[in-house]
Formats: structure tokens, C-alpha cells, sequence
């Protein structure tokens, strides 16, 4: 990269999508917000009964067991309870809507289970623990268990990844995310196969079966990470989270239960995944990671996705993982705002008048002039990702590097050439960013910038320069910027002397072989 001039200022280039559009508090759709879990290192991705007087979530803390495990609350004593095995990781737990049962996956079946925690405990004491991820463990299955975890049934069972499961209303149906189509590694292709050695959920895909476990039917086959689905109130759809084949961009979907009807509800050009239904079916909830990779807000948005999305938390961090409970008057949802900073779930009133003002209200995707505003969102996704700050680790993440490369490489930045203006907007970016790594410039008063000249906008005059080759056998006159050119930087002069043969910098092995 070439700048001319390097890092500046902060420039904060976040703007709404049009003058008269606001974002408006919390409180307009949550009031009465509630820390509803408070133990374990952390807690996540919970569910009401369909009675709304039980919760079921995941959390860590097991002192032997540095992995999630499935627990029910009771929302009317509080008294918590695990549901889960105890040995291996669990996540994605939901209600039976007709039976007092729970699903979830597990991997206590895995042989290595008890040896993988303690790996991990001793990691974690040692201080090598790795930034928190999710690792698509192939020892995954899904199981049904009574609400005190007895009377557990397998009901997956095929090789890698079952998990991600939610009920039909009905409870006839389990609708789950699996890669099994990965299975077994050695029959996919080459390029296939050194994706799966990087990345296991590129293979997922939306599966579904009956409750007891028959009648698996896959449902996507698009290249690329499906999961995190559920069904709409009414069983008449089913709503997931696609990711693009680089698993940098996932958007919103919602499908028939038999796979058709394909419709994208969200266009951010952003993390935009966990979605969930409002009760009355008119809108869902999801999150996102529009206002930049460290800062993930919740976000509602008509069912057809014909209208542009509301942002409902306005709290830095992370605010994820939102469910409604069954009167649609309460919202529960996973954030890291507790004083420690430490994921634990939240609960709030919600306000559904509120969410339906808002929304109709909204602006819609396409206005009567016909002009689709979704490039506009990714126009402003990126400049709020600009302007958003970023924490950095001693590791090396991925979500970093994609935010930096993402702003840099934007069509906005005009090539970044020297002396433009697009090569001045991302100096006064990474000025920024040093900012945000806590690096101080040595003169404050200049900040980072470092001045100097250069030559621009030089250009080649054909009749002024010329250069004649002087042979044993001929003398020859070469023409201008054909076959040669004059430096940018070289002085106008006359010169003469020898030429000699420099050679390409070469050393090839081999009979025939050449060196310069």
C-alpha cells in the first residue's frame, strides 16, 4: 500500500441511512431489564417453556467440566436444576411443545469426553485457553430427555455435527443443522477436503425429522454454513441463518418445511444470524454485527423482510441470542453488559406496540421510485464499521483482519492511490485502529501522520525524449514509451556512455542451467 500522506485523525463517518431517521433508546421496546443468570464463567442461548414458566440454557458451571451444560430455571421459585449428563459440551436445548421433555445436543457418547475437559481445565489454568469459538464437534448428537434429565433417548445418530435443534408447534417435527454430508472426509473431494481440515461448518445444512428421531430429510444444499433454525409460530415456515462460502457475510432466510420457497429476509452485509419469531408471527428478532465485529445489537424486521430493519439494544458489546417468550410480552436474550463483562442472559418487558410503529413506520427496501436501499445499508454498514472500535487480543483473529481488509478493499476507497482522497480515508482508518490497539504517536500534534513528498501525475512527453542504440551492425532509434521510458523522477538531461547486459537475476538448476 502507498500513502502519501499517513493517519491523521479520527474521522467518525457514521451517518444514518437518511437525515430523518433516528435510532431510538432501549427503553421505547425493553423496560424492567433484568439480569436472569448469574453463575458460571458464562451462560447463553436460553428458552421459555411453552407455558412461560420454565427457561432452559446453557452454562459453565461444573467444577469438573469446563463445558457448557444444559439447566432449567423455574421463573416462579428460581430454583435451577441441570438437565444435561454432566460429561462432554451440550448446546442448543429447547422445549417439547406437547411433552414435558427437552432436547439438546451433547456429546457424552464421545469416548475422549472426560479427557478433553480435563485438557481443557489444564489449559485454562496454564492460561492457554484460545479465544472463544465454536468448534462443530463431529461427536455431536441430539438427545430427548424428561424435564430432570431422566429417561434420555438418542435420536441422531450419523457421523459429525447434530445439533442446533428447535420443535415444531406441533412437536411432531425437530428441524436441526448437521454437516453429516461431510461424512466420511476421504470421499470429498480434494478441495473439500482441505476446507474441512479449516472449517466444518461450511458443510452444515437444515435438516429435519420427526420427534422421534425418523424421516431425515435435508433441506439446503447451498455452499456454505445453515444453521440456527427454528419454525415460525404457525409451522408454516422455517427461518435459519445462512452464511456466504467465505463465512464472512450471513443473512437472514425463511423456507417452507419442505425445503421451497426460498425468501432472504435481511441484507446488511453483516453478521445478521439468530433470529426468532415474535409470537404473533408479524416480525422476528435477530442479531447483528452491522455497527462493527465487536459490537453485536439486536434488530427486528418484518417477516418478508420488506422493510428495513429497527435496531433495538443500543449497549456496546455483545447483545445476541434473543428469544420471545410465549405471550410475546417478554424478551430474553444473551449480552456481556454485567460488570465483569461475562456473557449471562437478560430478560426484559417487551413492548410489541412499540416494535409495530416502528416497523410500519420503517422505510421499505424498495421505495415507489423502485430503487432498492439495500446497497445504501451496505453503504452504511460499511462506514459504521469504519467508525466502530475494535478490541484487540494478542491472538491473531479472523474477525479482525475481515473488518480491516473489509473497510480497506471497500469500493469507497478508490484504490487507496497516492494523494487521493480514498488513500486519505484509510490513513485516517488505521490512525484509528492504532488508537483503538492503544498505540500513542510520538507528536500528538501531528498524531500519526508522517509527511512527504512524491512525484504525481507525471506524464510522458513522446517529442522531447528520445534514445538512439548505437550497434556494431546499425544504429537504431528507439521510440518513446515503446521501447523505452524515461523515469518520473529522472532530471532532463542529455547522457551517453556503454550498455551492458544485466542479466533477469536468475540461478536455475539443471543441465541447461543459468545464472545472473
Amino acid at each position: 500500500m502507498r500513502f502519501g500522506v499517513f493517519l491523521v485523525i479520527w474521522l467518525a463517518v457514521v451517518g444514518p441511512a437518511r437525515a430523518d431517521e433516528k435510532v431510538a433508546s432501549e427503553s421505547t421496546y425493553l423496560t424492567r431489564t433484568r439480569q436472569l443468570t448469574f453463575e458460571g464463567k458464562r451462560a447463553g442461548e436460553g428458552y421459555f417453556s411453552p407455558d412461560g414458566k420454565r427457561f432452559v440454557f446453557q452454562d459453565e458451571r461444573e467444577k469438573d467440566n469446563p463445558f457448557y451444560q444444559i439447566y432449567m430455571l423455574s421463573l416462579e421459585t428460581g430454583d435451577v436444576h441441570r438437565v444435561s449428563p454432566g460429561t462432554g459440551k451440550t448446546t442448543c436445548s429447547f422445549f417439547d411443545p406437547k411433552h414435558e421433555r427437552v432436547i439438546f445436543a451433547s456429546t457424552h457418547l464421545d469416548p475422549d469426553a472426560s479427557a478433553k475437559q480435563k485438557m481443557e481445565i489444564q489449559n485454562r489454568a496454564a492460561g492457554k485457553q484460545k479465544r472463544y469459538a465454536w468448534d462443530y464437534d463431529e461427536t455431536y448428537e441430539i438427545f430427548v430427555t424428561a424435564f430432570d434429565g431422566s429417561d434420555a433417548k438418542r435420536l441422531t445418530n450419523a457421523p459429525g455435527y447434530d445439533a442446533e435443534c428447535s420443535f415444531s408447534p406441533d412437536g411432531e417435527w425437530i428441524v436441526f443443522s448437521s454437516n453429516r454430508s461431510a461424512y466420511p472426509i476421504e470421499k470429498l473431494s480434494k478441495t473439500e477436503r482441505e476446507r474441512a481440515g479449516v472449517d466444518l461448518s461450511y458443510f452444515a445444512d437444515i435438516y429435519v425429522m420427526r420427534a422421534d428421531g425418523s424421516g431425515v430429510k435435508r433441506l439446503t444444499t447451498t455452499p456454505g454454513y445453515d444453521g440456527g433454525p427454528f419454525f415460525t409460530p404457525d409451522g408454516s415456515r422455517i427461518v435459519w441463518r445462512r452464511f456466504t462460502e467465505a463465512g464472512d457475510v450471513a443473512n437472514v432466510f425463511t423456507m417452507k418445511p419442505d425445503g421451497s420457497d426460498v425468501v432472504q429476509v435481511t441484507d446488511f452485509g453483516a453478521m445478521s444470524w439468530a433470529p426468532y419469531f415474535h409470537p404473533s408471527g408479524e416480525y422476528l428478532i435477530f442479531t447483528s454485527n452491522k455497527l462493527g465485529f465487536e459490537n453485536f445489537e439486536l434488530y427486528i424486521v418484518d417477516a418478508a423482510g420488506k422493510k428495513e430493519p429497527v435496531r433495538i439494544t443500543t449497549t456496546d458489546g455483545f447483545d445476541g441470542l434473543p428469544v420471545f417468550s410465549p405471550d410475546g410480552k417478554q424478551l430474553a436474550w444473551t449480552s456481556n453488559r454485567t460488570p465483569q463483562k461475562i456473557s449471562q442472559i437478560f430478560i426484559a418487558d417487551w413492548n410489541h406496540e412499540a416494535a409495530r410503529t416502528s416497523l410500519a413506520q420503517g422505510y421499505s427496501r424498495a421505495d415507489h421510485s423502485g430503487v432498492d436501499h439495500r446497497s445504501e445499508t451496505r453503504t452504511i454498514a460499511r462506514a459504521e464499521r469504519m467508525a466502530a472500535p475494535i478490541s484487540f487480543s494478542p491472538d491473531m483473529r479472523a474477525s479482525d483482519i475481515k473488518n480491516d481488509v473489509a473497510v480497506l478493499a471497500a469500493d469507497d476507497m478508490d484504490g487507496r492511490l497516492t494523494g487521493t482522497r480514498g488513500e486519505r480515508k484509510a490513513a485516517e482508518y488505521i490512525g484509528r485502529r492504532f488508537r483503538d490497539m492503544g498505540l500513542v504517536p510520538f507528536d500528538e500534534k501531528e498524531g500519526f501522520a508522517q509527511k512527504f513528498p512524491f512525484t504525481s501525475g507525471v506524464k510522458v512527453v513522446t517529442d522531447a525524449n528520445e534514445m538512439t542504440l548505437k550497434l556494431a551492425s546499425e544504429t537504431r532509434k528507439l521510440k518513446v514509451d515503446k521501447d523505452f521510458r524515461p523515469l518520473a523522477f529522472s532530471e532532463n538531461a542529455t547522457v551517453e556512455g556503454p550498455v551492458a547486459f544485466a542479466g533477469y537475476g536468475l540461478k536455475t538448476p539443471g543441465t541447461n542451467a543459468y545464472d545472473s
